[in-house]
Parts: structure tokens; C-alpha cells; sequence
């Protein structure tokens, strides 16, 4: 199956925005030449250099409709480059002509989003006002962004028959958070409204996230819901989706075989719902983001969403954390785990795997996904006996961007052991989480020193810990001449679970020779 990269997602498209910005204000060869920006213009225009990359991109994909959309990415990148270099180079007084002349060369815009500014209610004159655009003949716009104004009756009403009258063009919609504050009553009615103007449109991207839709929400996108047959992503977060709306949901979307991203974050959904979201999974073969994290779901429905995952082998980025799987339920994952071959990022904290669960993962994720760049496996009770496996893994992963084990009960023998898979390699390795995890003075200092000459990493998390004073010390010493690579440690506790401590002897201080004794069956060696 051919992997379309084009369009980007709105996230997407957010996140270069930001990486503009940064690089409007940061000190470069550049700026030492043209000068820099302030904060307010670097963001007005990477937003309106990033609109316009947009456009020229898509005119692209346009012409190359059967195309995976690479040249698209090639140019929404080159003309972004240009377009802030273009902007330091003409100075202040004429940073947004250049912008605004750019615009004027592109002959159609096709994202309209008044999403910008502080939340806030609009009537029926101000929606009048904010929408006009879209009235205007021979607009081409194909996406549009409402989020972050919240509508009542008057400004739906206003905008029904604006959207009617996109019907045939718009591919993507973005109502998140278009309704907050209204009583129950009026924002259903204003869902429906919305809904019925919105039916039939070809849909590839909607968003209904942060709207307390529940069962009732739900029902009320019926119509829009029902006329879709062409979605690829769809976004449903924070939208308080019961088991009752979970099951509404797959009656109400009647086909999902082109669904390649599903976010399901933050509902109230439990087992029940979670059975109802794996048979949307089911019958979503070319899935290859889902996320189902903060759901309340148990032993149960994690079990029938390890068997839905089965018929997704595309997955590159699966997010199922604070949930409350158990061991069952991360042995079953581990079984789907084998065949993802595409997987990239894997979010698998707070599950309560325990040691078993965890094994059993990380030993499926070592013969599989051979680019993982993410895991995150963060509170699972997992202890110096999971680490084997899990250090098993680091080590086989070299493309590795982003550890968390963070809230784990690893100690220093855990530690030692997850130090020394990091050891060898990794020049991807930007961020180790290992917080919370009742690692003393010796642990501190192996995870330091495994990272520390690293080119390019970030930072290394291990506040929350049994540190002495003095370990303090020396891992400070190993990042002095990076100091802000050593995060905070603030929340150590150097006189932690002294009744508890196996590893020091009489006489206070680490013992060494006695934590290495113990560690000799459990040194990893890089495979090739």
C-alpha cells in the first residue's frame, strides 16, 4: 500500500509554524547579517509564510493528483525556506510587503481559519463579518478551521448556508471547540445545523475533538456522518464519548476502510466503548496512527483492541496509554506487536504491565519495528527483572529518539542495565525519561555518562530519585559542559529509602563491587 504524503495534517502544519518562528528570533549566520524578528512578527509571518507554501504545494499535488505527494512536501519546504529568508533580507519596514506581496502572486487560497486569537463567543453580525470570504465567487477554498470560537444559534444560522454552498469543495473540517460555553440544548441544536449543512461533502480530514459531545453530540453529526465514505483522519478527543457514543460512532460512520489516523484521547469510553472502537479498527486496514490514551478501559476491551490492531500491519504510531490493560492485555499486545513492521512511536505508560507484560512487549517490539524512535513505557511497576527485556530492546534500537521508563521501580540495578543498552550508539538519542524509579548515587551516574557525549541530546530526566548528595555532585560534574542537558532535580530525595536499600553496606556510601556482582548476568550486548 502506497503511503500518501500529502496533504499534512493540521498538526503538521502547526508544528512548522513553530519551527519558523524559532528560527525568525534565533540568533544564525542570517540574522547576524539582516537582523532578527520579535516574537509577534515571527509568528504573524510564519503563519502567512506557511499559508502561502501551502497553496504553492498544493497547486503542485494538484497537477499530480496519482502522485504520493513527495514533491508537494519538497516544495511546501523549499518556498517556506525561502519565503523567511526573503523576510529577514528586506528588513522590518518591509517584512509583511514581501508576505503580502507573495499572496497576491498566489493566484488561490484554500485554507480559511479564523481559529487565530483568544477564544471567544461570536454572534450572528460578527459571523457575518468572519465568514465573508467564503461567500465570495470562485473561492477555492477546500479547508477550513473553526475552532476556538464557540458558535450559538444565530452564527450557525449564518453560516448554514455558507457551507452549503462549499459542499462540492471542501475536504477538510475542523470544528474542535466551536461550541463551548452554550447550554446543552443550543449546542446540540447548533451540532445538527452545522451537520446538515456539512452532509455530503468528500470529507479526507474532520475534527470534532473538545466539544462534550457524549452519545447525544454524537448523534447529532448524524447526517455529516452518515455521507462519508472517503475519511482518512478523524479526531475525537476530549469529547466525553461514553460507551453509548462509542457505539453511536460505529453505527454512524459507514466506512472507514480509507481511515489512516483515528484519535480517541480522553474520553470516558470503558470496556463496552472500547469493544465498539475496535470494530471501527477492525475495518480499518490502512490505520497507521491510532490513539485510544486516557479512555478508562480495562482488561477487557484492551483485549478486543490488541485483536483489532491485528488487521492494521501499516501502524507507525500507536498511542494506548493510562489505560488499565494489565499483564493479559500487554501479552496480547505483544502477539500483534510481531507483524508491525512500519511502527515508529509506541506510548504504552501507565497500562500496568508489570514486569510480565512489559517482557513480553519489548521481546515482540525487538523482532519488529526495525526505525522505533519512540517508547514510552512510563509506570507500569516494572523492576531491574522487565529491564532485561526492555534494555534488550534499547539496544537492538538504534534509530532510538526518545526513551521514558519514568515512575517504574528499576533501582540502580535497573538503571545499570538500561545504561549500559545506551552505551553503544544512538546518535539519534535526543530524550531519556528515567524519574521516579528509586535509582541511587551509581545509577544516576552510569545514566549520565552513557549520555552525556552524545551529539545532539537533550535531555535526561532523573528528578524523583534516591540521589546522595554527593551523586548529585558527580552527575553535575559529568554535565558541566552541558548543564542544561541534566534536568531539573528537584524532587530528588537524597535520604530516600535508606531502610530499603540493599545496595550499600554498613558505613554508609555506594558499594560498588557489591551492585556489580550482582549485575554481571545482565549486561546487553549490541546486536548486529
Amino acid at each position: 500500500m502506497s503511503i500518501k504524503l500529502w496533504p499534512p495534517s493540521l498538526g503538521t502544519r502547526l508544528m512548522l509554524v513553530e519551527r519558523m518562528m524559532k528560527n525568525l528570533t534565533t540568533p544564525s549566520i542570517f540574522s547576524r547579517k539582516y537582523g532578527l524578528l520579535s516574537k509577534e512578527e515571527a509568528e504573524k509571518n510564519s503563519k502567512q509564510i506557511e499559508n502561502i507554501a501551502f497553496d504553492v504545494a498544493n497547486q503542485l499535488h494538484e497537477k499530480e493528483p496519482d502522485g504520493d505527494g513527495s514533491s508537494a512536501v519538497q516544495l511546501y519546504a523549499k518556498e517556506s525556506s525561502r519565503l523567511m529568508l526573503e523576510v529577514l533580507k528586506r528588513g522590518l519596514s518591509l517584512r509583511e510587503d514581501v508576505v503580502e506581496s507573495e499572496r497576491v502572486s498566489t493566484p488561490q487560497q484554500t485554507f480559511f481559519d479564523i481559529s487565530g486569537g483568544q477564544r471567544s463567543f461570536i454572534d450572528a453580525e460578527e459571523a457575518d463579518e468572519l465568514l465573508d470570504p467564503l461567500r465570495r465567487p470562485g473561492n477555492s477554498y477546500t479547508r477550513i478551521c473553526f475552532s476556538n470560537r464557540s458558535f450559538g444559534l444565530s452564527a450557525a444560522r449564518v453560516a448554514e448556508p455558507i457551507l452549503r454552498s462549499l459542499n462540492d469543495q471542501l475536504t477538510e473540517v475542523d470544528l474542535s471547540d466551536f461550541i463551548a460555553g452554550r447550554p446543552e440544548e443550543e449546542a446540540l441544536e447548533v451540532m445538527q445545523i452545522f451537520s446538515s449543512a456539512l452532509e455530503g461533502c468528500k470529507l479526507r480530514y474532520l475534527n470534532l475533538s473538545n466539544n462534550a459531545m457524549g452519545e447525544k453530540g454524537v448523534r447529532a453529526f448524524a447526517t455529516l456522518l452518515r455521507s462519508q465514505s472517503n475519511l482518512e483522519e478523524v479526531y475525537l478527543m476530549n469529547n466525553d464519548i461514553s460507551e453509548e457514543a462509542a457505539k453511536a460512532m460505529r453505527e454512524l460512520i459507514p466506512s472507514t476502510d480509507k481511515l489512516r489516523v483515528l484519535h480517541f484521547h480522553n474520553n470516558m469510553t470503558g470496556d463496552e466503548g472500547a469493544q465498539a472502537i475496535a470494530e471501527v479498527v477492525k475495518s480499518s486496514p490502512s490505520l497507521v496512527d491510532f490513539r485510544c490514551s486516557s479512555t478508562r478501559v480495562a482488561s477487557e476491551g484492551g483485549m478486543a483492541l490488541a485483536e483489532a490492531l491485528a488487521m492494521c500491519p501499516h501502524m507507525k504510531k500507536l498511542d494506548l496509554r493510562d489505560n488499565m490493560f494489565g499483564v493479559e492485555v500487554g501479552v496480547a499486545l505483544s502477539k500483534t506487536f510481531f507483524m508491525f513492521a512500519n511502527l515508529t512511536e509506541v506510548s504504552l505508560s501507565y497500562l500496568n504491565l508489570e514486569d510480565e507484560g512489559a517482557a513480553a512487549v519489548a521481546d515482540a517490539l525487538k523482532e519488529s519495528a526495525p526505525a522505533l524512535e519512540v517508547l514510552e513505557m512510563a509506570g507500569n511497576d516494572i523492576t531491574v527483572e522487565g529491564a532485561k527485556n526492555l534494555a534488550s530492546l534499547i539496544a537492538a534500537k538504534q534509530s532510538l529518539s526518545k526513551l521514558s521508563l519514568g515512575e517504574n521501580e528499576l533501582k540502580d540495578e535497573g538503571a545499570i542495565v538500561i545504561a549500559k543498552a545506551l552505551e553503544e550508539g544512538h546518535s539519534q538519542l535526543l530524550e531519556v525519561d528515567m524519574s521516579t524509579n528509586m535509582i541511587r548515587r551509581v545509577g544516576a551516574r552510569c545514566l549520565a555518562q552513557a549520555v552525556v557525549n552524545k551529539t545532539g541530546f537533550k535531555l535526561l530526566n532523573i528528578n524523583g530519585n534516591y540521589i546522595s548528595e554527593e551523586g548529585i555532585d558527580e552527575v553535575k560534574d559529568i554535565f558541566k559542559d552541558s548543564p542544561d542537558v541534566l534536568g531539573p532535580l528537584d524532587e530528588n530525595d537524597p535520604e530516600g529509602g535508606e531502610d530499603n536499600d540493599e545496595d550499600e553496606e554498613e558505613g554508609g556510601g555506594d558499594n560498588e563491587d557489591l551492585l556489580g556482582s550482582k549485575l554481571k548476568d545482565l549486561e546487553i550486548k549490541r546486536e548486529d
